[in-house]
């Protein structure tokens, strides 16, 4: 059994629904794409599809061997494209993986652009807040805000920096008052980021010297757009990177506080396995994202 060939012919169906459309794809028989994916299902001793008379469906097993098989062809694929004459045309699948409120402010709209230029590629962009480790959750490159990590896996490209604002709304600082200093912030209702390694813990910079202090408050969130209508309905204090909150400073529907204390700059990274970067999809994605971005 070809291995390679089955698995190919596996994911056709799971993708196109039916043997049919798969063995169109591929320019086989229905009989032999049926006969590929009964020899795999075999080999393996599961069953990997739902089989009815108006569609193929992938169960559970099948479902997940799906995911795993899409890495491996996809690896085979650029191993095979990183020393052809095509290695300048991206092609086949990719999956990455975005901080929410930055994919929804911009990102899906640049990636999209990115394949008009590439009619051959098919991507799958997943939004999320939480910490992603691309090599164990499958990805092949995750778009960052933060600080880069430190694997030896991983290849990090480093794209421009982003700057913070600390900003509350008129009606909050018209109840509490405005805060002068960093130790003011004691007394007033902080909404912070919920995944911050530090905690409650903001640092600020004031006249070149970075001071520290733990905030408290009603609100804590994984995500900067909930964070920033929290503080527009006047919860309280926040600190969130400028691209989130700049039109909301414009209209003065925020006020921004304590303008001598500026937050640390974040940085906005592109992240992939070491693996990777022979794919021609990752280096020409990865440019094209420090093209814009810059």
């Amino acid at each position: 059994m070809d291995k390679l060939e089955s698995m190919y012919a596996f994911t056709r169906v799971v993708e196109e629904g039916s043997f049919a459309a798969a063995a169109r794809k591929m320019e086989l028989s229905r009989s032999a794409v049926n006969k590929l994916v009964i020899n795999l299902e075999n080999y393996l001793g599961v069953s990997l599809l739902y089989r009815t008379t108006r569609q193929v469906t992938p169960t559970a097993t099948g479902q997940a061997f799906y995911e795993r098989c899409l890495d491996i062809l996809n690896t085979v694929e650029e191993a095979e494209l990183s020393v052809s004459q095509q290695q300048r045309e991206p092609q086949g699948h990719l999956k990455i993986n975005a901080p929410m409120s930055f994919g929804v402010s911009g990102l899906g709209r640049v990636i999209t652009e990115f394949m008009s230029c590439h009619s051959k590629l098919k991507v799958q962009l997943t939004l999320e807040d939480r910490l992603i480790d691309p090599i164990s959750e499958g990805y092949d490159l995750v778009i960052r805000i933060g600080s880069p990590p430190t694997s030896p896996n991983l290849i990090v490209h480093k794209i421009t920096t982003i700057s913070r604002v600390i900003c509350a709304s008129p009606h909050y600082l018209k109840m509490k008052g405005m805060p002068q200093t960093i130790q003011d912030l004691k007394d007033h209702s902080c909404l912070h980021y919920g995944y911050l390694l530090s905690g409650g813990q903001w640092r600020l910079i004031h006249q070149e010297k970075e001071e520290k202090i733990f905030v408290e408050g009603v609100f804590c969130s994984n995500n900067g757009e909930a964070l920033r209508d929290a503080a527009l309905q006047g919860l309280g204090i926040v600190m969130l990177p400028t691209f989130i909150i700049e039109n909301f400073l414009k209209n003065g529907d925020l006020t921004r506080v304590l303008s001598e204390y500026q937050p640390p700059e974040l940085e906005l990274l592109i992240i992939y396995p070491v693996n990777r970067h022979l794919s021609p999809k990752i280096q020409l994605l990865t440019q094209f994202l420090k093209d814009h971005f810059q």
